[in-house]
């Protein structure tokens, strides 16, 4: 039977499909990320939680805005009645959520001179992620949290990128040597030399987490504008956008429930997703098991319906399925117990959906070097062959100290 949102679903203390025994705090955050939250049940789960270890969750998972919301919700229903959210947590919460939205504040400013820039320099981009997904997936640019802004331009294109970057006042990670000796970072890195902001350009041949090369010209052809603030930002189509954020998702190992969160307000808000066009940019881009991984996440943990011709085909997908569980086992801890190293490319290879195409994948991932590859500790630039070689070897010290995924 296909999900439905109703008032007599279980309450998220006991066990759910795809996870065991959660805490209260768990619960609670869970319910607070729903597409659609049930304010009554919220309360009585607020009544159980400890609000430092709910505010910390919900920070770790990068979730404050939908916490700030939810409790906002709460508040007002409940409003004629004594409050079920201490008065210092609810303060804290409130400072954390304005802290974010002053950052996504100035980050769309900087987003709006940046569009205008590219435009003026006849410079083809379309962003990825960031206000444009916020506003897609939950109605509000401020409502998600992102770091820096990310775009997506052609390769032949980036040297041009970089000078255009550079007049704007931003500083280069990636010299204009490497780029024109064609080495390929994990992507291109701008720090505004000003004030701290950081902006990445991605382009086809940066984008190693997708399974197949990345169809730059069929995402320009499809892009669509978003309008923020009158002003007409260039982003991937609806389906294209879909697609990238579930790759996205299995990039990270799904490790916070911000990424699920994105894939469920997104397939809530958006009516009119052309499904079959979703997955064959999928199937085009060997991304059918990472779309189908997000659907059943977004579905399973926040309840988010999804048409039953759609539902039944991702529970059809058993590599998917597996893959759903096992993240739901490690999701609550937000990163901090992800798997080992064999079992990390074990679940890359699975992502894939076959043997020999995981392998074929994982084998890209381990030796397509990065500027940490082909950059040594003293700053001179090895060979890509030499790169190459020294990227596993890298990779395995690094997930042996715990270290985040680039």
């Amino acid at each position: 039977m296909e999900p439905t949102l109703s008032d007599s679903r279980p309450i998220h203390g006991t066990k759910n499909k795809l996870g065991g025994e959660p805490s209260a705090e768990w619960a609670a955050l869970l319910e607070c990320v729903l597409p659609q939250v049930d304010v009554l049940r919220l309360r009585e789960l607020f009544r159980r939680v400890s609000w430092p270890a709910l505010v910390r969750l919900a920070e770790d998972h990068s979730v404050i805005a939908l916490l700030a919301g939810a409790v906002r919700r709460v508040e007002e229903v409940g409003a004629a009645e004594p409050s079920v959210v201490p008065a210092d947590a609810a303060q804290q919460i409130r400072e954390l959520h304005r802290a974010q939205v002053l950052s996504t504040l100035k980050m769309t400013a900087e987003l709006f001179r940046l569009v205008d820039l590219a435009r003026g320099a006849r410079l083809d981009s379309v962003l990825l992620k960031g206000p444009t997904l916020a506003l897609r997936a939950y109605g509000d640019t401020g409502a998600r949290h992102y770091g820096d802004l990310d775009f997506l331009v052609r390769q032949k294109d980036i040297l041009r990128a970089t000078e255009l970057m550079i007049s704007a006042g931003y500083r280069p990670e990636i010299p204009a040597e490497a780029i024109r000796a064609e080495k390929i970072p994990g992507q291109y890195l701008f720090v505004r030399t000003a004030a701290p902001l950081l902006i990445e350009f991605h382009t086809e041949r940066t984008m190693r987490y997708f399974p197949r090369g990345l169809p730059i010209e069929d995402f320009f052809a499809r892009r669509q504008h978003v309008r923020i603030d009158d002003h007409e930002i260039p982003a991937l189509s609806l389906e294209d956008e879909l697609v990238l954020i579930c790759i996205h998702g299995a990039k990270h190992l799904w490790e916070r429930l911000t990424l699920v969160a994105d894939v469920a307000g997104y397939v809530s808000r958006q009516s009119g997703l052309d499904w079959e066009r979703g997955f064959a940019t999928a199937r085009s881009i060997g991304a059918e098991c990472m779309l189908n991984t997000g659907l059943l996440l977004a579905r399973n943990l926040l309840e988010t319906p999804v048409p039953r011709g759609i539902g039944q085909r991702v529970e059809a997908d058993a590599a998917a399925v597996h893959l759903a569980e096992q993240i739901a086992g490690w999701l609550p801890a937000a990163g901090q117990q992800l798997p080992g190293l064999f079992a990390r490319a074990l679940f890359r290879m699975r992502m894939r959906g076959s043997a020999a195409s995981g392998l074929g994948y994982l084998l890209r991932l381990t030796f397509s070097p990065t500027q940490e590859d082909w950059s040594g500790a003293d700053g001179r630039t090895s060979g890509a062959g030499f790169a190459s070689l020294r990227r596993p070897m890298r990779l395995a010290k690094k997930y042996r100290s715990g270290e985040k995924e680039r």
